[in-house]
């Protein structure tokens, strides 16, 4: 019988990433206000390229928990995304996502959104791969895995 080689294992810190961008009068409503479905989008692109870099693989959006919209976004607003890896499974990974904005007129930022999103890593046929093993090393990336943990274990047992 051969022996399984042990996963890789690959520090929580080495797939943070952080996008920004300047909101323009064509992503927003008559309002003023950025069009969700834009932020959406800029979470998915964020928690995808850190699910990307933490495997070094493809991945696919699997779920996606919820978003909350806790303030909206304007016109000339700097949108900046914090994407990281909570946890990672056998082939899956937690990303969470917290976006901000920021009024570049004042200095003021706000917390607009929050998302927890599970990607799968892919093989090259497009069959769910191993992704390495996730070592949290600060205080609050063992705070993140742990909660991770804790909503995987809802999402598994079909409580969401």
């Amino acid at each position: 019988m051969s022996e399984v080689p042990p996963r890789e294992r690959r520090p929580a810190g080495d797939a943070h990433v952080f996008l920004a961008q300047v909101m323009h009068p064509a992503d927003a409503n008559f309002q003023g206000n950025i069009h969700g479905g834009l932020i959406m989008r800029l979470i998915d692109e964020a928690a995808g390229t850190a699910a990307y870099r933490f495997c070094r693989g493809r991945v696919v959006t699997a779920h996606i928990d919820s978003i909350d919209f806790h303030h909206p976004v304007h016109i000339g607003e700097v949108i900046m995304l914090k994407a990281s890896v909570n946890y990672a499974g056998r082939t899956s990974m937690e990303i969470g996502v917290r976006v901000e904005a920021e009024n570049l007129a004042t200095g003021a930022v706000i917390h607009t959104n929050s998302a927890y999103l599970v990607f799968v890593a892919l093989d090259h046929e497009g069959r769910p791969t191993e992704v390495p093993e996730l070592v949290p090393e600060t205080d609050e990336e063992k705070r993140r895995y742990v909660a991770a943990k804790e909503r995987r274990a809802r999402r598994t047992a079909g409580q969401g």
